[in-house]
């Protein structure tokens, strides 16, 4: 025997229900905000999407970015500037794969898609921004032979 949200709403009628507290009454409560969104809804597709991107050109970039220390490691091959098109192009990937992924999920708990997609996009730049000025400071001070340890329970020494 399947029940669906259909027969459960046929079976319950709300116009019998007594009001709560203040003396608003379950009368305008809509059903169909209960029904389970399927596997074929958008923001799903998206969010899955955007995982994908971002797993991928990540990967993809951490390995130019280790192809560059085995170059530097062997045959003192310069490691800065980052900022080429070999390496710019999969981390525009990750950070729109990542927007993709956070708006969407945003979209899933009632956000408006442009309200969700725009905050996704900021927190994704400001969070690619600093990942970014880390990943050329680290690079920098391996270049020059000061690099060290990192210690990510002291967060003094990435300010």
């Amino acid at each position: 025997m399947s029940l669906s949200f259909q027969s459960l709403a046929t079976a319950l009628p709300l116009s019998d229900a007594t009001s709560v507290g203040n003396g608003v009454g379950f009368e305008d409560f809509d059903l169909t905000m209960l029904q389970v969104a399927s596997l074929t809804n958008p923001p799903y597709v998206v969010a899955g999407l955007g995982l994908a991107i971002s797993i991928l050109c990540g990967l993809t970039f951490a390995k130019m970015v280790q192809n560059r220390l085995e170059g530097w490691k062997q045959d003192r091959l310069a490691l800065l500037p980052l900022t080429n098109i070999e390496t710019l192009m999969p981390y525009g990937g990750v950070v729109i794969g990542v927007t993709l992924f956070i708006g969407a999920s945003l979209q899933v708990f009632g956000f408006a898609s442009g309200a969700a997609l725009l905050v996704a996009f900021v927190l994704s730049l400001l969070t690619a921004g600093a990942l970014w000025f880390q990943l050329e400071r680290l690079m920098a001070q391996v270049e020059a032979g000061t690099f060290s340890a990192v210690d990510f329970d002291n967060f003094d020494q990435f300010f």
